[in-house]
């Protein structure tokens, strides 16, 4: 088996399709038609919870784009794919914002929603016992918490996600591609600029109050994490390129 699937949109003939096909192509599925229906079934305290999330976004009430921060806000990180008949950029922005891993516009071929799960699952958690530390940074990937020195760094999953890979490699530099791999591990359309983007926000929270510069750009090649005494110049190294220069 595949692994377990929880459907979750309010359109009944889409519910019933995608339950068909994701069961044909192995996947135990469970369906949902609303977000007040998927986030009591992701209770924490509920049995057998599913592997990955769809999550479709315009539902009526609790959007996709709300059931997925609230989930995130109480730290699961059950990997959800975004349904949108949007196909606009700030929507998946949105999504992607709010936690979650993909996002695919309708209408689309089941082979390529079976594709993109798969990747899903694929992914390794982190190690339990896995602590990083990188200067004065610590990071605990199993209470996916980060800290500078005392102080806890606010990171949305995402972020917590990229800065554990760049901590992982300090002082090796990480191209967009990898990055996108080890953190997004899908394709789709503005996969290019994600990683910009969100090294731009996570370099606000790692430099608030005055911190030095931690995350580099190497221009024309990716992203690296140095520990702030290898690089006395504030706001990073002269000649740089990039978010947050």
């Amino acid at each position: 088996m595949a692994g377990r699937v929880l459907v979750v949109d309010d359109d009944a003939a889409i519910r019933r399709s995608l339950e068909r096909g994701l069961r044909l192509s192995g996947f135990r599925v469970e369906v949902a038609a609303d977000g007040a229906q998927a986030l009591s079934r992701l209770a924490g305290d509920a049995p057998d919870p599913p592997d990955v999330l769809v999550l479709d976004v315009g539902m009526p009430g609790l959007s996709g784009t709300d059931v997925c921060r609230t989930l995130r806000a109480r730290a699961d990180d059950t990997p959800v794919l975004m349904l949108s008949a949007l196909d606009e950029l700030a929507d998946r922005v949105a999504g992607l914002q709010a936690g979650a891993d993909d996002y695919l516009v309708k209408p689309f071929a089941l082979e390529e929603l079976v594709l993109r799960l798969h990747a899903l699952l694929r992914r390794r958690p982190p190690q339990p016992t896995d602590l990083i530390r990188v200067g004065p940074l610590r990071i605990h990937p199993e209470t996916r918490q980060a800290f500078w020195e005392e102080d806890e760094l606010r990171l949305t999953r995402r972020e917590f996600e990229l800065l554990a890979q760049l901590a992982r490699n300090a002082g090796l530099v990480l191209s967009r591609e990898v990055l996108l791999d080890r953190v997004w591990g899908y394709d789709f359309e503005v996969r290019s600029d994600a990683v910009d983007t969100f090294v731009s926000y996570l370099r606000r929270k790692l430099e608030a109050g005055g911190r030095p510069r931690t995350v580099h750009t190497v221009r024309g090649v990716g992203f690296v994490l140095r520990a702030p005494n290898t690089d006395s110049t504030p706001g990073g190294a002269g000649g740089e390129g990039g978010p947050g220069r």
